[in-house]
Formats: C-alpha cells, sequence, structure tokens
C-alpha cells in the first residue's frame, strides 16, 4: 500500500480513465504510457471496467492500475478482484474503507466538507480526493480545509487542468491531482497531452 502511494507522489498526477468499449483500452492506456506516465485510475462506471482492468494488469504490468467510481462494497470486491492496487471513490464509504483495509488496498476517498473529513480520520485515512474541486472553491478551499486538517494530503480532482494543476501541486497538502483532460481524443493525442501534463509537473520539482 505504501508502495503505491509512493508511486502516485512521485509522477504527482492520476489520469482519470474512463473505457466505453474494451477494444480501446490499448490505444488508451499505451498513449498513457508512451507519455510518460505509467498510472490509470479506470472507472468502474462502464459495462466493461472490470475487463479493462483485467486486461491492463495482464498487458501492462509497469502500469499502476486502479479503479475509480468506485461506490460499494460489491464493486471494491470486484476491482480489487481485476487487480485494481488502488481504490478511488466520487464520496467516502465506509464499507469500501473497509475492504480495502482488509486487504491492504490503498483507498482514496472523495471528500468536500469537515465533517466529511473527520469521518475519514476515524476510519484511519489521511490521503483524501477533494472532489469536484472546480465546484467546491479549489484551491482555496484545499487552503482552508489544511488549516484545520494539518495531517491531511489532497488529491484535487474535477476541473483540474494543465493550465491550472501547478498551481495545485505548488500547495504542500496536494499529493497529486486527477482529471481526464488529458485522456481526449486518438492515441498519440493522449501521449502528447500526457506528455505536457508530466513535464509540467516535473517542471514544479525544480
Amino acid at each position: 500500500m505504501k508502495d503505491v502511494l509512493q508511486k502516485i507522489e512521485q509522477v504527482k498526477l492520476v489520469p482519470v480513465v474512463t473505457i466505453q468499449k474494451i477494444d480501446d483500452t490499448a490505444d488508451m492506456l499505451e498513449g498513457l504510457l508512451e507519455g510518460g506516465l505509467p498510472v490509470a485510475e479506470i472507472c468502474f462506471r462502464t459495462d466493461c471496467a472490470e475487463e479493462a482492468i483485467k486486461l491492463a494488469v495482464k498487458k501492462y504490468p509497469a502500469m499502476l492500475v486502479g479503479a475509480g467510481t468506485v461506490i460499494n462494497e460489491e464493486q471494491c470486491e470486484r476491482a480489487i478482484g481485476a487487480g485494481a492496487k488502488f481504490i478511488v471513490s466520487p464520496g467516502l464509504s465506509e464499507e469500501v474503507a473497509k475492504v480495502c483495509e482488509e486487504k491492504e488496498i490503498l483507498y482514496l476517498p472523495g471528500i468536500v466538507t469537515p465533517t466529511e473529513i473527520m469521518k475519514a480520520l476515524a476510519l484511519g485515512l489521511t490521503r483524501l480526493k477533494f472532489f469536484p474541486a472546480g465546484n467546491f472553491g479549489g484551491l482555496n478551499t484545499i487552503k482552508a480545509l489544511s488549516a484545520a486538517f494539518p495531517q491531511v494530503r489532497f488529491m484535487p480532482t474535477g476541473g483540474v487542468n494543465l493550465v491550472n494543476m501547478n498551481e495545485y501541486l505548488s500547495f504542500p497538502n496536494i499529493f497529486a491531482c486527477g482529471g481526464s483532460w488529458m485522456m481526449q481524443g486518438s492515441r498519440e493525442e493522449i501521449a502528447e497531452q500526457t506528455r505536457a501534463a508530466v513535464l509540467a509537473a516535473k517542471g514544479e520539482e525544480k
């Protein structure tokens, strides 16, 4: 679990990948890999998501594959069974948190309010997805929440893009940014957009 978190913190980006057809899996993931980003959060809300995770884990062993939009215990069990190495939710699910704890899988639940953060902390969770970031005050809200909860680190998702990404990443209580902006278009376009995002994130380290 720590290795997974360290990898995410190192690359600073978690691409949100929505796969509608299983045949699209290779182009989308190879676009990420060619762009230098070996991480994918495959959304579990499509019919082929479970199959796509299985395929990704088998075909791209060097890639860190997780499942996103996981909202209940049944989905969580299936995603982990398919090979997902981390689980992301749009909100905070205690049943998903329990499954991930039992199976020693990183869980990044979505939160917005102080109450949700307190519930997450009670479950032992300190790495949280702030979602949808753009609709709930973005970086200003994260800064305000960080003042009250300095032990928490956030992954803003929703409304994050190449233009504002580094503004988020410059704040020390943000460990990564999530988003789907680099996933538009063909394999070549995904690779180009991903490459730009990776270079921008690396520039933040300098």
